[in-house]
């Protein structure tokens, strides 16, 4: 039982490092990704050889599969709760300033600037009249508040979520950051 324990949390260990490196190299973390996959690949090399040389044992072959997928679940949290990079906000409101649900929509994007975010603004037509298309990026780690102060802002908001991939330039690239570590810390 001791050594299915083992094998059991050495290969959790292995996985959920290995989620977290591959998250890594999906963001572009070029330096921090190749020294978290020698860690990674040390600690395989160990769960592997004690697992071969125990393989007659079933309890051993499913402490070894289910490490693997609990160490994909720990790898998720670790990378939910580092929450790396950047989320784009592209936000969609009615605009009509005879209906009082929508009113407010017009000044979504100047409360959204006071509260520090760079916001993008393009008028479009949607099937029931004209809409504002706001883009905003934030910081992963602000994604849940900030969809929260969406919501109070324009409860009627549509809100897609998108990861970009590579930024460059713009408003956001420091100062975005500058007022959310400013703007968190008062939160705390």
């Amino acid at each position: 039982m001791k050594l299915a324990i083992t094998i059991f949390l050495l290969n959790a260990l292995y996985i959920a490092i290995n989620t977290f490196r591959t998250m890594l190299v999906v963001k572009g973390h070029q330096f921090l990704a190749p020294l978290v996959a020698v860690g990674e690949e040390f600690i395989y090399v160990m769960a592997l050889a004690i697992a071969l040389q125990h393989i007659d044992s079933p309890l051993n072959i499913a402490a070894y599969a289910v490490g693997f997928g609990v160490g994909i679940y720990i790898g998720i949290i670790i990378e939910d709760k580092i929450a790396l990079g950047y989320v784009n906000f592209e936000v969609t409101v009615q605009i009509d300033p005879t209906n009082p649900i929508h009113a407010h929509n017009e000044e979504l994007a100047e409360k959204l600037r006071d509260l520090g975010y760079g916001v993008t603004v393009s008028r479009a037509e949607g099937r029931s009249g004209a809409r504002l298309v706001l883009s905003i990026l934030a910081p992963r780690k602000a994604d849940r508040r900030f969809m929260e102060q969406i919501k109070e802002i324009s409860p009627d908001a549509f809100i897609m979520v998108q990861e970009p991939v590579q930024l460059s330039g713009g408003f956001w690239s420091k100062e975005v950051d500058r007022r959310y570590h400013a703007t968190n810390r008062m939160h705390h």
